[in-house]
């Protein structure tokens, strides 16, 4: 895949087909759209291309940054998976925001020939996204592209979108979540040095730290798949089941800091530095407070049991 970092640095006389959008996730929403971008692509016998971001436009446009349902690495991956050729990850500042979307048009075109536009009824580009669809379709024949509607995916009376995602996944609807990616959910994050307790319990663990806000499910303790190692980030080259808590460790801490450790079942080794995949399979329970250090061992034990019974039926 030819990743660049700027709109001016698409080659000159390109023809190609467009896509435009965080992509956050690449859930099932977003793979029709990439879908309906290669299948143009064909058909107009042009080069498939997508406009992403970063960091996200919501950060500039509302000074929040979302949390992340997936790394950069793992979205760019996605996408060359989905048959993209080139994608631009473009740096999203205020100056770029306040582009009018023909302005915008005008610099992708120059000496260019974008012939499609990928667009759903929710697309919006330019200043105040003035760039929905109507506007793109009376801009269509002064810049002569086709534009390429996508009808979006529904389920239960709403769109499936990354916000929608984001909403289940925090009210721990992790099984709806799952079907509307399309896979199971999971975060990546770096293995940090943790106070060692779960060492002194008999339960070391990886304590994870994130580059960027990502989204998580509710506090508790979870059934989960690690990963790591490798060059490929949608499937590492190391791979074991676990347990995972996810909380603010109320039995030895409750600083109210969230902390997400995991437990590697069958594994010894040094994990420090490690980039690590954490996929969530099923919650367990919620986080608790115990009377004492021999009754959290106790519950660990049982819940070690249950995260294996749970990965191993899934096997089957």
């Amino acid at each position: 895949m030819n990743v660049l970092r700027d709109i001016d640095e698409l080659p000159r006389g390109l023809r190609f087909v467009l896509a435009i959008g965080t992509f956050d996730g690449v859930h099932r929403g977003h793979r029709r759209v990439i879908e309906a971008l290669t299948r143009g692509a064909t058909e107009l016998e042009a080069q498939p291309v997508v406009l992403t971001f970063e960091p996200h436009p919501a950060s500039i446009v509302h000074g929040t940054q979302p949390p992340a349902l997936c790394d950069l690495n793992e979205r760019l991956a996605r996408l060359e998976r989905l048959g993209v050729d080139t994608v631009v990850v473009q740096h999203f500042d205020s100056a770029f925001a306040e582009q009018a979307p023909g302005t915008f048009l005008e610099r992708l075109c120059r000496g260019r020939q974008m012939v499609g536009l990928v667009m759903t009824a929710e697309s919006a580009f330019g200043r105040d996204r003035s760039g929905g669809l109507t506007a793109i379709r009376e801009l269509a024949e002064e810049f002569e592209y086709r534009v390429i509607e996508v009808p979006q995916i529904s389920t239960a009376g709403s769109v499936v979108s990354s916000t929608r995602l984001r909403g289940l996944l925090a009210e721990g609807r992790l099984a709806q979540v799952n079907r509307l990616l399309g896979r199971p959910y999971a975060v990546v994050g770096n293995v940090v040095r943790g106070d060692e307790r779960g060492r002194e319990l008999g339960y070391p663990t990886a304590n994870m730290e994130f580059a960027e806000p990502v989204a998580l499910p509710p506090d508790g303790v979870y059934a989960v798949r690690v990963s790591w190692g490798g060059d490929d980030p949608i499937e590492p080259a190391n791979e074991r089941d676990g347990v995972a808590s996810l909380g603010v460790r109320p039995t030895f801490t409750d600083t109210g800091a969230r902390i997400l450790e995991a437990h590697l079942f069958d594994f010894k080794g040094d994990l420090y530095g490690q980039r690590l995949r954490i996929e969530f399979v099923r919650r367990l329970r919620g986080e608790k407070r115990f009377a004492s250090a021999d009754a959290l061992i106790r519950q660990m034990d049982r819940d070690s049991a249950r995260a294996k019974a749970v990965l191993g039926s899934q096997r089957r």
